[in-house]
């Protein structure tokens, strides 16, 4: 078991990589049960802290959501745990396509979550000098359709008249259409932005991060208490927040509440050799590929000189490990297919494939987050379920979930059958009411 801290003489580095391969994954378990009952328990790292000003929270999972309600809890002064079985970021936080957009769930249930999150990721960005540290820059989207040309067809065959079109993007293309400008859409480079958000807890706001393989929560008369690591550490808390995505149907207890499933989403990242040459200009396509049905794959270049595209998702099977997620041949080949069809700057020879992946984006039956207590477990909070909407809204998750943990709120939320909603009157939750999907909601005054 690794522990790494603001005060420990390890690189901050080294919480970015696998510090020990675990085996595979068992069901996770939620046991309530008696202080008597667990007497028993080998605890040869005891994390009892003495009663003091400071509320201790531990959070579960150390991805975009984990460590941004890490970071906000522990910048309102909570001394905040970070618990994460294999590596920060090793998930969809490290392999999204990271773009962001002010205004693209309008109408839906989180579109002022989405409006807030936007927001709070320009002032992260100020703080944090996001252009440097982790590529936050604005930029103009499109949508265009492209044609796959045949293999004697090179890239060049831009439909005249396409002024609009980036010069680079010299495809059979057609159709182009602003979606959105400098003002309302933008990106971040994600792993590079939560590795970014962590170090600055960890080292202004004294984040604790644990590498472990969480197994159980400790819960007395109603309310959780510790949470139990592999190994025996225990780890006392006032309050538990489990950000674990597609993982958090791990949990009996859990799952028998809601469902989250895992979808599947690949995406490769290329190197062009002319990186000067890429516009900021992020694509969304249909794309009409030889003998195949249209598809709606997405590129959005980087101001790191990289091009990522990602697409071809599918419903599958989570697996118990992170480390095992790969991409399928198949899947991964259409992507490459895209991007030599999209611009010959990417094609074979023209750029390096610098990575082939796959992730589990997190995603619930009507597409709402999960955002709340969990009701029966004082001090238990859930945020998952962002689907590919989780960079975006990571930041006014983890602010929201942090307000509520404190009790920074004078009213909050109930339940409904399935959903969490976040009902309050202070600071970002005023932009949250009514927003995070509950089919009715009970506030007390």
């Amino acid at each position: 078991m690794a522990v790494i801290s603001s005060a420990s003489p390890v690189s901050i580095a080294s919480l970015f990589r696998p510090i020990r391969k675990y085996p595979t994954l068992p069901d996770l378990v939620i046991t309530a049960t008696s202080t008597s009952c667990l007497s028993s328990l080998s605890q040869p790292m005891d994390d009892r802290q003495q009663p003091g000003s400071k509320k201790r929270v531990v959070v579960c999972g150390g991805g975009i959501i984990g460590v941004c309600t890490a970071y906000f809890l522990a910048k309102k002064g909570a001394a905040v745990t970070l618990v994460e079985k294999s590596s920060v970021a090793c998930a969809a936080s490290g392999k999204a396509g990271g773009f962001l957009a002010l205004d693209w769930c309008d109408g839906g249930p989180v579109e002022s979550l989405a409006r807030a999150s936007f927001n709070l990721h320009r002032s992260l960005s100020e703080e944090l000098n996001g252009p440097d540290s982790y590529g936050y820059r604005p930029l103009t989207t499109l949508s265009i359709t492209v044609t796959e040309s045949g293999p004697s067809s090179p890239s060049g065959s831009k439909s005249s008249g396409d002024s609009m079109i980036p010069s680079w993007v010299d495809g059979a293309t057609r159709g182009p259409r602003t979606i959105g400008t400098t003002q309302t859409t933008a990106q971040v480079h994600p792993q590079l932005f939560t590795r970014t958000l962590l170090n600055t807890a960890v080292e202004k706001y004294g984040v604790e991060v644990v590498i472990g393989k969480l197994e159980q929560l400790r819960v007395e008369e109603g309310r959780v208490g510790s949470v139990v690591l592999e190994g025996g550490r225990v780890i006392e808390s006032d309050s538990v927040v489990l950000s674990l995505g597609p993982w958090t149907g791990k949990f009996e207890m859990l799952a028998s509440m809601f469902r989250v499933s895992g979808l599947k989403a690949h995406s490769i990242v290329l190197e062009p050799k002319d990186p000067g040459a890429i516009t900021p200009h992020a694509l969304f396509l249909s794309f009409h590929p030889q003998g195949g049905k249209a598809m709606d794959p997405e590129v959005y270049p980087r101001p790191t000189g990289e091009v990522y595209i990602c697409g071809m998702s599918a419903e599958e099977e989570v697996p118990d490990d992170p480390e095992q997620i790969v991409g399928n041949p198949a899947s991964i080949a259409m992507l490459k297919r895209v991007g030599k069809s999209v611009s010959s700057h990417l094609r074979e020879g023209e750029a390096r494939v610098k990575a082939e992946q796959a992730c589990f984006l997190p995603c619930t039956d009507d597409g709402v987050p999960i955002i709340g207590e969990v009701p029966g477990m004082k001090g238990c909070y859930v945020a998952t379920g962002h689907s590919c909407w989780g960079i975006l809204n990571g930041p006014a998750t983890g602010a929201a979930v942090a307000e509520l943990v404190l009790e920074l709120v004078s009213n909050y939320f109930n339940v409904s059958d399935r959903h969490y909603m976040v009902c309050g009157a202070e600071g970002v939750l005023n932009s949250l009411i009514g927003v995070l999907g509950c089919s009715e909601m009970i506030c007390s005054e």
